[in-house]
């Protein structure tokens, strides 16, 4: 493994590393990992930083244990500020600020648009640095962790590599914390049930995210072909390993058969607002892939608009697609339990009116 022969890379830095004590931003750690970052751009890679911490720096300004979820939101606002300034002091460089939610993601307009930003200021060698806009996000909204972030944002600007920096040295095969004979796996080939199984829960007080969010990440990542690691980002060896060309920590090979750009978008970056349960998916399914039909219909699940994308699941619990629907949940319901053709706003919806859209749909294999 080479930085080297990479010429993107995304590093992601969590907020165990940004505030250390919980309580206001920190250079104790942050130095090592701004020189490495300095190394990077000077070998001739282009950064993009994913930086948590807006809710950890602001903490300092809130004398309270237990805040609340608007609280936390006042803490993301008034760290947010703190969180840029000790890494333009620690960086010395041109940053730009880009902080996202889920919905800017799932959009495909604003998603080229977040695309051509970073481009752009990559082009003009302006630093970006990205977070999760934690101030107005909603449960709807949010991402909920900048593991997930890092690995949606590496995937938009076609990234070869996504560092996420963590505590301990990467995936062990049980928790490194409570199991003295836990032997840390270098190297994952495909990220499996058992996989997951190692990564157990959060790792930090500090953050939102855990090991296994860094797994959710890595299967994205790798999915769109990105050489994925995790490290220790509290050691300095790390980052001088990386440089040398070793791996430090827990390397998650690519895909050899990487998704296209829109298929990783729609099954990997949108998230569906509800669910449509077919029947036999081969006849749903077949030559035309395009073609599902009013017959195909057992049960419309939530409550979503045309436009919206959603899931195509069978009865027996199988995901068969991710698909944009032409039409609301409550007109599915209607149209699942008509016999004739119905008039709709748009003209008649009959039997050769497919309820999804062909142009925005993902068949769905083992996911």
């Amino acid at each position: 493994m080479s930085l080297s022969n990479n010429k993107r890379i995304v590093i992601k830095v969590g907020s165990a590393l940004i505030a250390p004590g919980n309580d206001g931003c920190s250079p104790k750690y942050l130095k090592n990992i701004a020189d490495f970052i300095k190394s990077c751009r000077k070998q001739g890679l282009q950064v993009i930083l994913v930086s948590s911490g807006s809710v950890a720096a602001g903490r300092q300004w809130f004398n309270v244990d237990n805040p609340s979820k608007a609280l936390k939101k006042a803490m993301a606002a008034a760290g947010q500020n703190d969180m840029m300034a000790i890494w333009a002091t620690l960086l010395d460089m041109p940053l730009a600020q880009i902080l996202l939610t889920q919905g800017d993601l799932c959009n495909r307009e604003r998603y080229v648009s977040i695309k051509e930003t970073i481009e752009s200021l990559l082009e003009y060698n302006v630093l970006p640095v990205i977070n999760e806009n934690d101030t107005v996000t909603s449960e709807e909204l949010k991402v909920g962790d900048n593991d997930n972030l890092a690995a949606m944002a590496a995937a938009a600007i076609n990234a070869d590599t996504l560092i996420m920096c963590t505590d301990v040295n990467g995936l062990y095969d049980k928790n490194p914390h409570s199991h003295s004979d836990a032997k840390l796996l270098q190297q994952v080939n495909v990220i499996t049930p058992e996989i997951y199984a190692m990564a157990g829960g959060a790792v930090s007080s500090t953050g939102t995210g855990g090991m296994q969010t860094k797994i959710e990440a890595a299967e994205k990542a790798t999915a769109h072909g990105i050489d994925t690691f995790i490290i220790n980002g509290f050691d300095v060896n790390s980052f001088n390993q990386l440089l040398e060309g070793n791996n430090p920590g827990t390397h998650f090979l690519p895909s050899n058969e990487p998704l296209s750009p829109a298929v990783h978008w729609m099954t990997h970056t949108v998230r569906e607002r509800g669910e449509v349960i077919i029947n036999d998916t081969t006849t749903a399914f077949g030559d035309n892939e395009d073609m599902l039909t009013r017959e195909n219909i057992i049960e419309v699940r939530g409550q979503f608009s045309a436009g919206d994308t959603i899931l195509v699941t069978t009865d027996d619990g199988t995901r068969v697609a991710k698909a944009m629907t032409n039409y609301s949940s409550c007109l599915l319901n209607y149209i699942a339990q008509e016999q004739d053709d119905i008039k709709t706003t748009d003209g008649y919806f009959s039997e050769d009116n497919s309820i999804i859209a062909k142009e925005h749909l993902t068949v769905l294999e083992n996911t």
